[in-house]
């Protein structure tokens, strides 16, 4: 037993569809399913579907209220978590906390913070070497 599946709703799912896709695809995970308003996404386990919905509150997504605040990844290695960060930038992605990169987690967490453009945090961690 354990996590099933998690499911974002995205005010603007084509503003940021690409953003998610080069994310996801980057630690690891494939695209199972699509349609117009939605994808899922997994690797043989739990999934992620990012789908929007027309119950959404006008208010928008804020990782600052309670509830989800982000969502963490592994990435593979620390080299993959580099390229990751680096590459991030031109993907739609906006480095946070870079000025602690790569232990803004602490001293034993080598992981990097990212936010799209609709206010998504996720991070992407690398395995214990």
């Amino acid at each position: 037993m354990g996590l099933h599946h998690v499911e974002l709703w995205i005010a603007d799912l084509d503003l940021v569809r690409d953003d998610w896709a080069w994310l996801l695809g980057r630690v690891g995970l494939t695209r199972l399913s699509a349609w117009p308003g939605g994808e899922t996404w997994g690797d043989g386990g739990a999934y992620l579907t990012l789908t929007g919905s027309p119950n959404l509150s006008p208010d928008g997504h804020d990782r600052r209220r309670p509830g989800v605040n982000h969502l963490a990844f592994w990435a593979g290695d620390r080299a993959t978590v580099d390229a990751v960060m680096a590459d991030a930038r031109a993907h739609g992605w906006s480095p946070l906390y870079h000025d602690r990169y790569p232990h803004a987690g602490g001293p034993d967490h080598y992981a990097g913070w990212l936010e799209n453009a609709s206010g998504f945090k996720v991070e992407v961690v690398a395995a214990e070497e």
